[in-house]
C-alpha cells in the first residue's frame, strides 16, 4: 500500500511497523482479552499523536466504534472474502475430513459454523501468525482453517485446499479487505481517498452499518456479507449464530447499491427479528456469568 500511496498519489512514504497487543498475546483466546479491538487501539493511538499519517488495517478486525478523531478513508479492491481449508493431506476437503479430525481455528464465528456444518469435527483454538498456524498442521491438528484473502496476499494460495463456498461458511464483515485509516482532519484525506475501489468501499460500508447495528465483537459468531448482484442490485446475507452453532439466526435482503448503509441495517433487524436478539442476549448472560 505504501508504493501505491507514492505511485498514485505523489506522497512520500515511510513504513512505522507497530506491534499490537493483539500480535503479542497469542496464548489466549481475542474474546477473552479484549476482542480485535486489540489489533487497532494502539495503530489509533500512534495516528492521533502524529507517529504515523495512514494506517492500513485489516477491515476484519476494525470494530463497529473507531476512535474519535479517526476517519475510515478508503476502502481498495477486496480480494477473496471466502474462508480456506488447508489440511495435512493435501486435496482433502472439508467434506472429507474423517469423524474426530482436529480442525484449527481462532474464530468464534467459524467454530459455530464447523460446528454446524460438521458436528462430528474436534475443534481446537488457534492463535499466531500464519506460518504458526501452518506448522500445527505437521504437529497436532488435521486442517486449519483460515482467510483465503491472508494466504493469497502471503503467496501460499496453493496451500489451500478448498476455498469454502459462502453459502456454507458466511464471511465475517470486512473479510479479504484492507482499510485505510487517518485523522478527521488531514488535510490530505480527499486524496488518500482516491486509492478506493468503488465497488469495495460500497460492501463495506453497508457490512460495517450492519455491524455497527449488531454491536458485535469477535467474542459473538457473526458474519455479514455484501455482494453486487447484476447491474443495479446490492445481496446482503447476515447470521449470528450460538457458539455450538446449534441455533443459527439467517437474514438476506437484496437492495439498490445507492443504500448500502440502509440495507446492512435493514438485514441487521431482521436477523435480530428472526431469533438474533434472544442469541445476543444469551451470549451476553454467559459472557457475564464467565461461561
Amino acid at each position: 500500500m505504501a508504493a501505491r500511496i507514492e505511485s498514485e498519489l505523489g506522497f512520500g512514504s515511510e513504513l512505522v511497523v507497530l506491534r499490537t497487543t493483539g500480535d503479542r498475546i497469542v496464548d489466549r483466546s481475542l474474546s477473552k482479552i479484549g476482542g480485535k479491538g486489540l489489533f487497532v487501539k494502539e495503530i489509533e493511538e500512534a495516528l492521533l499523536d502524529g507517529r504515523a499519517d495512514v494506517a492500513v488495517h485489516s477491515a476484519k478486525d476494525i470494530p463497529a466504534k473507531i476512535a474519535s478523531g479517526c476517519v475510515l478513508v478508503a476502502f481498495p479492491e477486496r480480494a477473496d472474502p471466502r474462508d480456506a481449508l488447508v489440511t495435512r493431506m493435501p486435496g482433502t476437503r472439508l467434506a472429507d475430513l474423517k469423524p474426530g479430525s482436529r480442525v484449527g481455528t481462532g474464530s468464534t464465528r467459524r467454530v459455530a459454523l464447523l460446528r454446524a456444518l460438521r458436528p462430528d469435527l474436534e475443534i481446537v483454538p488457534l492463535r499466531g501468525n500464519v506460518p504458526t498456524r501452518l506448522g500445527r498442521l505437521e504437529d497436532d491438528l488435521d486442517a486449519v482453517i483460515l482467510a483465503c484473502a491472508g494466504l493469497d496476499r502471503l503467496g501460499l494460495g496453493d496451500r489451500i485446499d478448498e476455498r469454502i463456498a459462502t453459502d456454507a461458511m458466511l464471511p465475517a464483515v470486512g473479510q479479504g479487505m484492507l482499510a485505510l485509516e487517518t485523522r478527521a482532519d488531514d488535510e490530505r484525506n480527499d486524496r488518500i481517498a482516491r486509492l478506493e475501489a468503488p465497488e469495495t468501499g460500497l460492501v463495506a460500508r453497508a457490512e460495517r452499518a450492519y455491524q455497527a447495528a449488531l454491536g458485535g465483537d469477535c467474542s459473538i459468531p457473526l458474519a455479514g456479507f455484501a455482494e453486487r448482484i447484476g447491474v443495479d442490485a446490492l445481496r446482503f446475507r447476515g447470521l449470528v449464530s450460538t457458539l455450538d452453532g446449534s441455533t443459527i439466526a439467517r437474514a438476506e435482503e437484496t437492495g439498490r447499491p445507492v443504500e448500502s448503509e440502509a440495507l446492512g441495517a435493514r438485514v441487521a433487524q431482521a436477523v435480530l427479528d428472526s431469533g438474533g436478539r434472544e442469541i445476543l442476549r444469551d451470549l451476553a448472560e454467559q459472557g457475564e456469568s464467565g461461561a
